[in-house]
Protein backbone atom coordinates (compact mmCIF):
# COMPACT_ATOMS: atom_id res chain seq x y z
CA UNK A 1 0.00 0.00 0.00
CA UNK A 2 1.61 3.17 -1.32
CA UNK A 3 1.47 6.49 1.78
CA UNK A 4 1.55 9.36 -0.97
CA UNK A 5 4.48 12.20 -0.50
CA UNK A 6 3.84 14.65 2.31
CA UNK A 7 4.62 18.16 1.71
CA UNK A 8 5.65 20.62 4.04
CA UNK A 9 2.38 21.45 5.83
CA UNK A 10 1.97 17.77 6.38
CA UNK A 11 5.64 17.01 7.78
CA UNK A 12 4.47 16.33 11.14
CA UNK A 13 1.63 12.85 9.97
CA UNK A 14 -1.63 12.79 9.00
CA UNK A 15 -2.41 12.71 12.82
CA UNK A 16 -0.53 15.53 13.51
CA UNK A 17 -2.00 19.30 14.04
CA UNK A 18 -0.89 22.70 13.60
CA UNK A 19 -1.80 25.45 15.87
CA UNK A 20 -2.79 28.96 15.71
CA UNK A 21 -1.83 32.23 17.32
CA UNK A 22 -4.08 31.57 20.27
CA UNK A 23 -3.07 27.93 20.88
CA UNK A 24 -6.36 26.54 19.16
CA UNK A 25 -6.02 23.47 17.36
CA UNK A 26 -6.98 23.90 13.68
CA UNK A 27 -6.14 22.06 10.21
CA UNK A 28 -4.41 23.45 7.39
CA UNK A 29 -7.49 24.28 5.85
CA UNK A 30 -8.46 26.19 8.74
CA UNK A 31 -11.04 23.68 9.11
CA UNK A 32 -10.89 21.45 12.61
CA UNK A 33 -11.24 17.98 11.73
CA UNK A 34 -14.09 16.12 14.01
CA UNK A 35 -10.88 14.29 15.67
CA UNK A 36 -9.62 18.04 16.94
CA UNK A 37 -12.94 19.43 17.47
CA UNK A 38 -13.42 20.53 21.44
CA UNK A 39 -17.28 20.45 21.80
CA UNK A 40 -18.96 22.26 24.35
CA UNK A 41 -19.32 20.92 28.01
CA UNK A 42 -22.90 19.91 27.45
CA UNK A 43 -22.24 17.97 24.78
CA UNK A 44 -18.49 16.62 26.21
CA UNK A 45 -19.33 15.50 29.54
CA UNK A 46 -22.24 13.07 28.40
CA UNK A 47 -20.19 11.60 25.41
CA UNK A 48 -17.40 10.82 27.76
CA UNK A 49 -19.49 9.04 30.56
CA UNK A 50 -20.84 6.99 27.85
CA UNK A 51 -17.58 5.65 27.01
CA UNK A 52 -16.74 5.04 30.72
CA UNK A 53 -19.82 3.08 31.16
CA UNK A 54 -19.11 1.06 27.86
CA UNK A 55 -15.76 0.13 29.00
CA UNK A 56 -16.47 -0.29 32.91
CA UNK A 57 -16.63 -3.69 33.01
CA UNK A 58 -14.13 -4.89 31.01
CA UNK A 59 -11.42 -2.23 32.60
CA UNK A 60 -12.58 -4.74 36.57
CA UNK A 61 -12.67 -7.73 34.60
CA UNK A 62 -9.45 -8.96 34.64
CA UNK A 63 -8.00 -7.39 37.81
CA UNK A 64 -10.91 -9.40 39.94
CA UNK A 65 -10.46 -12.85 38.11
CA UNK A 66 -6.67 -12.59 38.41
CA UNK A 67 -7.47 -11.11 42.32
CA UNK A 68 -9.80 -13.68 43.09
CA UNK A 69 -7.04 -16.98 41.83
CA UNK A 70 -4.32 -14.92 43.84
CA UNK A 71 -6.51 -15.21 47.01
CA UNK A 72 -6.81 -11.49 47.66
CA UNK A 73 -9.22 -9.98 50.16
CA UNK A 74 -11.89 -7.20 49.62
CA UNK A 75 -8.79 -4.52 50.65
CA UNK A 76 -6.58 -6.09 47.84
CA UNK A 77 -9.39 -6.40 45.17
CA UNK A 78 -10.35 -2.80 45.72
CA UNK A 79 -6.21 -1.52 44.93
CA UNK A 80 -5.94 -3.86 42.25
CA UNK A 81 -8.97 -2.27 40.57
CA UNK A 82 -7.95 0.70 41.40
CA UNK A 83 -4.85 0.25 39.86
CA UNK A 84 -6.31 -0.58 36.98
CA UNK A 85 -8.24 2.10 36.25
CA UNK A 86 -5.77 4.89 36.73
CA UNK A 87 -3.46 2.85 34.03
CA UNK A 88 -6.00 3.00 32.23
CA UNK A 89 -6.78 6.82 32.39
CA UNK A 90 -3.34 7.45 32.13
CA UNK A 91 -2.85 5.17 28.97
CA UNK A 92 -5.95 7.09 27.81
CA UNK A 93 -4.55 10.43 27.92
CA UNK A 94 -1.30 10.05 26.28
CA UNK A 95 -3.00 8.36 23.49
CA UNK A 96 -5.37 11.06 22.81
CA UNK A 97 -3.82 13.91 24.17
CA UNK A 98 0.18 12.49 23.40
CA UNK A 99 3.32 14.05 23.03
CA UNK A 100 3.92 15.58 19.01
CA UNK A 101 6.47 12.61 17.18
CA UNK A 102 7.21 10.61 20.24
CA UNK A 103 4.15 8.94 22.11
CA UNK A 104 -0.13 8.78 21.53
CA UNK A 105 -1.80 8.16 18.21
CA UNK A 106 -3.86 11.47 18.74
CA UNK A 107 -6.70 9.91 18.03
CA UNK A 108 -9.99 8.95 20.40
CA UNK A 109 -8.87 5.61 21.01
CA UNK A 110 -9.53 4.08 24.49
CA UNK A 111 -6.24 1.83 26.12
CA UNK A 112 -6.80 -0.23 29.09
CA UNK A 113 -5.89 -3.55 31.02
CA UNK A 114 -7.03 -6.38 27.79
CA UNK A 115 -8.58 -9.38 29.14
CA UNK A 116 -5.91 -11.45 26.43
CA UNK A 117 -3.64 -11.54 28.99
CA UNK A 118 -6.17 -13.52 31.68
CA UNK A 119 -4.88 -16.70 30.60
CA UNK A 120 -1.20 -16.81 30.84
CA UNK A 121 -1.51 -14.92 34.13
CA UNK A 122 -3.72 -17.30 35.62
CA UNK A 123 -0.76 -20.19 34.27
CA UNK A 124 1.96 -18.37 35.80
CA UNK A 125 -0.46 -18.01 39.13
CA UNK A 126 -0.70 -21.75 39.13
CA UNK A 127 2.94 -22.60 38.85
CA UNK A 128 4.02 -20.05 41.91
CA UNK A 129 3.78 -20.40 45.68
CA UNK A 130 1.31 -17.83 47.44
CA UNK A 131 2.83 -14.74 47.73
CA UNK A 132 5.00 -15.45 44.55
CA UNK A 133 2.08 -15.20 42.72
CA UNK A 134 1.74 -11.06 41.72
CA UNK A 135 5.41 -10.74 41.50
CA UNK A 136 6.06 -13.40 39.08
CA UNK A 137 3.09 -12.20 37.06
CA UNK A 138 4.18 -8.19 37.39
CA UNK A 139 8.01 -9.35 36.56
CA UNK A 140 6.36 -10.76 33.19
CA UNK A 141 4.29 -8.13 31.99
CA UNK A 142 7.07 -5.05 32.61
CA UNK A 143 9.57 -7.13 30.49
CA UNK A 144 6.81 -7.62 27.92
CA UNK A 145 6.09 -3.70 28.38
CA UNK A 146 9.69 -3.35 27.13
CA UNK A 147 9.58 -5.99 24.73
CA UNK A 148 6.59 -3.92 23.12
CA UNK A 149 8.52 -0.49 23.09
CA UNK A 150 11.35 -1.87 21.09
CA UNK A 151 9.82 -3.64 18.73
CA UNK A 152 6.92 -1.38 18.01
CA UNK A 153 8.49 0.61 14.91
CA UNK A 154 8.37 -2.47 12.94
CA UNK A 155 5.01 -2.63 13.63
CA UNK A 156 4.69 1.15 11.74
CA UNK A 157 6.63 -0.06 8.31
CA UNK A 158 4.54 -3.49 8.25
CA UNK A 159 1.49 -1.57 7.19
CA UNK A 160 1.76 -1.64 3.77
CA UNK A 161 0.57 -5.39 4.03
CA UNK A 162 -2.37 -4.17 6.08
CA UNK A 163 -4.43 -3.06 2.84
CA UNK A 164 -8.41 -2.46 3.31
CA UNK A 165 -8.97 -6.22 2.67
CA UNK A 166 -6.85 -7.03 5.74
CA UNK A 167 -7.98 -4.72 8.08
CA UNK A 168 -11.22 -5.19 6.83
CA UNK A 169 -11.41 -9.18 7.57
CA UNK A 170 -9.66 -8.23 11.34
CA UNK A 171 -12.20 -5.21 12.23
CA UNK A 172 -14.85 -8.10 11.12
CA UNK A 173 -13.22 -10.22 13.40
CA UNK A 174 -12.93 -8.15 16.57
CA UNK A 175 -16.91 -7.88 16.52
CA UNK A 176 -17.62 -10.85 15.65
CA UNK A 177 -15.00 -12.44 18.41
CA UNK A 178 -16.24 -9.97 21.23
CA UNK A 179 -19.69 -10.40 20.69
CA UNK A 180 -19.77 -13.33 23.53
CA UNK A 181 -18.89 -11.02 25.93
CA UNK A 182 -22.07 -8.73 25.90
CA UNK A 183 -24.08 -12.30 25.68
CA UNK A 184 -22.74 -12.95 28.81
CA UNK A 185 -23.13 -9.98 30.51
CA UNK A 186 -27.02 -10.18 29.18
CA UNK A 187 -27.05 -13.62 31.62
CA UNK A 188 -25.68 -12.05 34.60
CA UNK A 189 -21.86 -11.88 33.90
CA UNK A 190 -20.74 -14.77 36.22
CA UNK A 191 -20.92 -18.37 34.80
CA UNK A 192 -20.87 -19.85 38.29
CA UNK A 193 -23.69 -18.23 39.71
CA UNK A 194 -26.92 -20.35 40.30
CA UNK A 195 -29.16 -18.00 38.32
CA UNK A 196 -27.10 -17.13 35.45
CA UNK A 197 -28.99 -17.29 31.99
CA UNK A 198 -32.29 -16.53 34.13
CA UNK A 199 -35.09 -15.24 32.60
CA UNK A 200 -35.14 -12.11 33.92
CA UNK A 201 -31.62 -10.76 33.34
CA UNK A 202 -32.47 -11.44 29.63
CA UNK A 203 -35.37 -9.23 29.82
CA UNK A 204 -33.57 -6.44 31.16
CA UNK A 205 -31.16 -7.23 28.73
CA UNK A 206 -33.70 -7.31 26.00
CA UNK A 207 -35.38 -4.13 27.95
CA UNK A 208 -32.05 -2.23 27.22
CA UNK A 209 -31.76 -2.81 23.60
CA UNK A 210 -35.05 -2.38 22.88
CA UNK A 211 -34.80 1.23 24.72
CA UNK A 212 -31.78 2.32 22.56
CA UNK A 213 -33.40 1.08 19.58
CA UNK A 214 -36.46 3.59 20.04
CA UNK A 215 -34.17 6.19 20.56
CA UNK A 216 -31.98 5.63 17.66
CA UNK A 217 -35.19 5.32 15.84
CA UNK A 218 -37.17 8.23 17.15
CA UNK A 219 -34.49 10.73 18.94
CA UNK A 220 -32.72 13.87 17.33
CA UNK A 221 -29.63 15.34 17.12
CA UNK A 222 -27.09 14.83 20.19
CA UNK A 223 -30.03 12.64 21.96
CA UNK A 224 -29.66 10.00 19.44
CA UNK A 225 -25.50 10.22 19.42
CA UNK A 226 -25.94 9.51 22.95
CA UNK A 227 -28.22 6.79 23.01
CA UNK A 228 -26.57 4.17 24.76
CA UNK A 229 -25.99 6.01 27.62
CA UNK A 230 -29.26 6.87 27.61
CA UNK A 231 -30.13 3.23 27.52
CA UNK A 232 -28.10 2.41 29.93
CA UNK A 233 -29.55 4.76 32.44
CA UNK A 234 -33.01 3.80 32.01
CA UNK A 235 -31.80 0.09 31.94
CA UNK A 236 -30.48 0.66 35.50
CA UNK A 237 -33.47 2.40 36.65
CA UNK A 238 -35.78 -0.54 35.39
CA UNK A 239 -33.59 -2.96 37.19
CA UNK A 240 -33.84 -1.45 40.79
CA UNK A 241 -37.84 -2.18 41.52
CA UNK A 242 -36.86 -5.93 41.25
CA UNK A 243 -34.15 -6.06 43.11
CA UNK A 244 -31.50 -6.28 40.39
CA UNK A 245 -28.94 -3.52 40.65
CA UNK A 246 -26.42 -4.20 43.47
CA UNK A 247 -25.44 -1.26 46.25
CA UNK A 248 -23.27 -3.32 48.06
CA UNK A 249 -20.06 -1.41 46.23
CA UNK A 250 -20.87 2.08 47.90
CA UNK A 251 -20.37 0.11 51.69
CA UNK A 252 -17.69 -1.31 51.22
CA UNK A 253 -15.41 1.09 48.80
CA UNK A 254 -13.02 3.77 50.61
CA UNK A 255 -13.20 7.28 49.41
CA UNK A 256 -10.05 8.00 48.47
CA UNK A 257 -6.89 5.27 48.15
CA UNK A 258 -3.61 6.69 46.22
CA UNK A 259 -1.68 3.96 44.84
CA UNK A 260 1.12 2.68 46.40
CA UNK A 261 4.64 1.35 44.54
CA UNK A 262 4.66 -2.37 44.38
CA UNK A 263 1.89 -3.14 47.65
CA UNK A 264 2.10 -6.44 46.07
CA UNK A 265 5.72 -7.23 46.02
CA UNK A 266 8.71 -6.52 44.09
CA UNK A 267 8.54 -8.21 40.74
CA UNK A 268 10.47 -11.40 40.77
CA UNK A 269 11.49 -12.18 36.30
CA UNK A 270 10.67 -15.80 35.71
CA UNK A 271 12.41 -16.64 32.12
CA UNK A 272 8.64 -18.58 31.36
CA UNK A 273 6.53 -16.00 32.84
CA UNK A 274 8.73 -13.41 30.75
CA UNK A 275 7.99 -15.48 26.97
CA UNK A 276 4.52 -16.29 27.77
CA UNK A 277 3.33 -12.49 28.32
CA UNK A 278 5.69 -11.74 25.38
CA UNK A 279 3.73 -13.99 23.17
CA UNK A 280 0.63 -12.02 24.72
CA UNK A 281 1.92 -8.69 23.98
CA UNK A 282 2.71 -9.70 20.28
CA UNK A 283 -0.93 -10.85 19.70
CA UNK A 284 -2.23 -7.22 21.97
CA UNK A 285 0.15 -5.53 19.59
CA UNK A 286 -1.97 -7.01 16.95
CA UNK A 287 -5.61 -6.44 17.91
CA UNK A 288 -4.13 -2.33 18.98
CA UNK A 289 -3.23 -2.38 15.28
CA UNK A 290 -6.30 -3.27 13.70
CA UNK A 291 -7.81 -0.99 16.53
CA UNK A 292 -6.08 1.72 15.09
CA UNK A 293 -6.49 1.49 11.44
CA UNK A 294 -10.54 0.79 12.67
CA UNK A 295 -10.87 4.31 14.68
CA UNK A 296 -8.84 6.01 11.53
CA UNK A 297 -11.33 4.63 8.89
CA UNK A 298 -14.22 5.37 10.90
CA UNK A 299 -12.59 8.89 11.72
CA UNK A 300 -11.69 9.13 8.47
CA UNK A 301 -8.08 10.00 9.13
CA UNK A 302 -5.24 8.31 7.87
CA UNK A 303 -3.14 6.14 10.05
CA UNK A 304 0.24 5.68 8.72
CA UNK A 305 3.27 3.79 10.45
CA UNK A 306 4.50 6.47 12.40
CA UNK A 307 1.10 6.86 13.94
CA UNK A 308 0.63 3.20 14.69
CA UNK A 309 4.55 3.64 16.01
CA UNK A 310 3.14 6.20 18.35
CA UNK A 311 0.22 4.14 19.61
CA UNK A 312 2.36 0.97 20.35
CA UNK A 313 4.84 2.92 22.25
CA UNK A 314 1.48 4.38 24.28
CA UNK A 315 0.60 0.77 24.78
CA UNK A 316 4.41 -0.48 25.75
CA UNK A 317 4.68 2.68 28.12
CA UNK A 318 1.13 1.98 30.20
CA UNK A 319 2.38 -1.95 30.46
CA UNK A 320 5.88 -1.46 31.85
CA UNK A 321 4.59 1.35 34.38
CA UNK A 322 1.39 -0.53 35.30
CA UNK A 323 2.84 -3.40 37.52
CA UNK A 324 4.68 -0.47 39.21
CA UNK A 325 1.06 0.29 40.44
CA UNK A 326 -0.28 -3.16 40.33
CA UNK A 327 -1.86 -2.64 36.70
CA UNK A 328 -1.96 -5.40 34.18
CA UNK A 329 -1.11 -5.48 30.17
CA UNK A 330 -2.39 -2.77 28.73
CA UNK A 331 -3.73 -2.43 24.62
CA UNK A 332 -7.08 -0.90 23.27
CA UNK A 333 -10.34 -1.13 24.16
CA UNK A 334 -12.72 -2.32 21.26
CA UNK A 335 -15.94 -1.91 22.45
CA UNK A 336 -14.82 2.17 22.47
CA UNK A 337 -14.20 1.77 19.04
CA UNK A 338 -17.62 1.02 18.36
CA UNK A 339 -18.93 3.92 20.68
CA UNK A 340 -17.22 6.30 18.25
CA UNK A 341 -18.63 4.14 15.36
CA UNK A 342 -22.19 3.96 16.63
CA UNK A 343 -22.16 7.54 17.39
CA UNK A 344 -20.01 9.43 15.22
CA UNK A 345 -18.79 11.61 18.08
CA UNK A 346 -15.02 11.46 16.25
CA UNK A 347 -13.47 14.27 18.90
CA UNK A 348 -10.42 12.99 20.65
CA UNK A 349 -10.99 15.12 23.52
CA UNK A 350 -14.24 13.58 24.79
CA UNK A 351 -12.27 10.36 25.34
CA UNK A 352 -9.33 12.47 26.85
CA UNK A 353 -11.91 13.27 29.58
CA UNK A 354 -13.05 9.74 29.94
CA UNK A 355 -9.41 8.73 30.01
CA UNK A 356 -9.16 12.24 32.69
CA UNK A 357 -12.70 10.64 34.98
CA UNK A 358 -11.10 6.69 34.80
CA UNK A 359 -7.65 8.40 36.41
CA UNK A 360 -9.83 10.13 38.94
CA UNK A 361 -12.29 6.73 39.62
CA UNK A 362 -8.71 5.21 40.28
CA UNK A 363 -7.98 7.85 42.86
CA UNK A 364 -11.33 7.82 44.81
CA UNK A 365 -12.74 4.11 44.72
CA UNK A 366 -16.14 5.27 45.95
CA UNK A 367 -16.75 6.77 42.57
CA UNK A 368 -15.81 4.21 41.04
CA UNK A 369 -18.62 1.70 42.54
CA UNK A 370 -20.95 4.75 41.33
CA UNK A 371 -20.18 3.56 37.88
CA UNK A 372 -20.55 -0.07 38.86
CA UNK A 373 -23.77 -0.24 39.68
CA UNK A 374 -24.66 -0.29 36.01
CA UNK A 375 -26.32 -4.44 36.35
CA UNK A 376 -24.24 -6.43 33.96
CA UNK A 377 -27.33 -7.06 31.58
CA UNK A 378 -28.04 -3.63 30.77
CA UNK A 379 -24.40 -3.97 29.76
CA UNK A 380 -25.21 -7.03 27.76
CA UNK A 381 -28.18 -4.72 25.92
CA UNK A 382 -25.56 -2.54 24.89
CA UNK A 383 -23.25 -4.32 24.44
CA UNK A 384 -24.26 -6.26 21.35
CA UNK A 385 -25.31 -2.37 19.85
CA UNK A 386 -21.49 -1.87 20.46
CA UNK A 387 -19.68 -4.62 19.40
CA UNK A 388 -22.31 -5.43 16.37
CA UNK A 389 -21.52 -1.91 15.14
CA UNK A 390 -17.87 -2.86 14.89
CA UNK A 391 -18.40 -5.65 12.93
CA UNK A 392 -20.33 -3.72 10.35
CA UNK A 393 -17.33 -1.08 10.52
CA UNK A 394 -15.60 -4.11 8.77
CA UNK A 395 -18.08 -5.21 6.62
CA UNK A 396 -17.93 -1.71 4.88
CA UNK A 397 -14.29 -1.49 4.64
CA UNK A 398 -14.79 -5.00 2.89
CA UNK A 399 -17.20 -3.31 -0.01
CA UNK A 400 -14.08 -1.17 -0.83
CA UNK A 401 -11.78 -4.13 -0.98
CA UNK A 402 -12.54 -5.08 -4.49
CA UNK A 403 -14.73 -8.46 -3.45
CA UNK A 404 -15.36 -8.86 -7.26
CA UNK A 405 -11.67 -10.53 -6.98
CA UNK A 406 -11.89 -14.73 -6.68
CA UNK A 407 -8.84 -14.36 -5.12
CA UNK A 408 -9.72 -11.41 -2.49
CA UNK A 409 -12.81 -13.81 -2.08
CA UNK A 410 -11.38 -16.75 -1.05
CA UNK A 411 -8.34 -14.62 1.35
CA UNK A 412 -11.61 -13.14 2.99
CA UNK A 413 -13.30 -16.64 2.89
CA UNK A 414 -10.00 -18.40 4.65
CA UNK A 415 -9.81 -15.77 7.18
CA UNK A 416 -12.91 -14.93 8.39
CA UNK A 417 -12.91 -19.14 9.11
CA UNK A 418 -9.93 -19.05 10.74
CA UNK A 419 -10.85 -15.97 13.22
CA UNK A 420 -14.07 -17.64 14.01
CA UNK A 421 -12.71 -21.26 14.52
CA UNK A 422 -11.58 -20.54 18.62
CA UNK A 423 -15.33 -18.78 18.50
CA UNK A 424 -16.93 -22.21 17.13
CA UNK A 425 -14.65 -24.82 18.81
CA UNK A 426 -12.84 -22.93 22.04
CA UNK A 427 -10.66 -26.53 22.27
CA UNK A 428 -9.66 -26.70 19.05
CA UNK A 429 -6.09 -25.68 20.10
CA UNK A 430 -6.19 -27.34 22.62
CA UNK A 431 -3.23 -30.15 22.00
CA UNK A 432 -1.57 -27.32 20.08
CA UNK A 433 1.88 -25.79 22.18
CA UNK A 434 1.29 -23.51 24.29
CA UNK A 435 2.90 -20.42 22.07
CA UNK A 436 0.36 -21.36 19.57
CA UNK A 437 -2.96 -21.86 21.72
CA UNK A 438 -1.90 -17.99 22.75
CA UNK A 439 -1.53 -17.11 19.01
CA UNK A 440 -4.15 -19.25 17.32
CA UNK A 441 -6.40 -18.85 20.31
CA UNK A 442 -7.34 -15.24 19.71
CA UNK A 443 -9.76 -15.29 16.76
CA UNK A 444 -8.89 -11.77 15.80
CA UNK A 445 -4.83 -12.28 16.07
CA UNK A 446 -5.40 -16.13 14.24
CA UNK A 447 -7.48 -14.26 11.37
CA UNK A 448 -5.04 -11.23 10.74
CA UNK A 449 -2.13 -13.50 10.55
CA UNK A 450 -3.80 -15.26 8.30
CA UNK A 451 -5.29 -12.49 5.98
CA UNK A 452 -1.70 -11.03 6.15
CA UNK A 453 0.08 -14.07 4.73
CA UNK A 454 -3.10 -15.27 2.29
CA UNK A 455 -2.28 -11.05 0.95
CA UNK A 456 1.02 -11.71 1.14
CA UNK A 457 0.58 -15.39 -1.28
CA UNK A 458 -2.06 -13.67 -3.72
CA UNK A 459 -0.80 -10.00 -3.95
CA UNK A 460 2.94 -10.01 -3.16
CA UNK A 461 4.84 -12.71 -4.19
CA UNK A 462 6.22 -12.98 -7.82
CA UNK A 463 4.48 -10.00 -8.66
CA UNK A 464 6.09 -7.39 -10.07
CA UNK A 465 4.95 -3.06 -9.64
CA UNK A 466 2.35 -1.61 -7.88
CA UNK A 467 -0.65 -4.13 -6.05
CA UNK A 468 -3.35 -4.87 -7.38
CA UNK A 469 -6.11 -1.32 -7.56
CA UNK A 470 -8.28 -2.92 -4.88
CA UNK A 471 -5.49 -3.61 -2.55
CA UNK A 472 -4.65 0.64 -2.17
CA UNK A 473 -5.60 2.43 0.82
CA UNK A 474 -9.14 3.43 0.70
Amino acid sequence: MAVPAKGPAEAEGPCSDSFGPSGSTTSTASQVHPVDEKLHPSRLAPAALQHIAAMYAGVVTPPLIIGQAVGLDTAGQTRLIAASLLIAGVATLLQTLGVKGFVGNRLPFVNAASSAGIAPMLAIAETNAKGDQLPAIYGAVMVAGVFCLAIGPFFGRLLRFFPPLVTGVVITLIGVTLMPVPVGWAQGGDKTAVDYGDMRYLALAAFTLVVILLIQRFGKGFVKQVALLFGMLIGTLAAIPFGMADFSSLKTAPVAALPTPFAFGAPEFQPAAIISLCLVMLVLMTESSAGMLAIGEICERECDGRTITRGLRTDGIATFIGPIFGGLPTSAFAQNVGVVSLTKVRSRYVVAVAGGTLLILGIFPMLGAVVSMVPMPVLGGAGIVLFGSIAVSGIRTLSEAGLDDSSNIILVAVSLGAGIIPLAAPSFYADFPAWAQTVLGSGISAGALVAVSLNLFFHHLGTRGAPAAALKSS
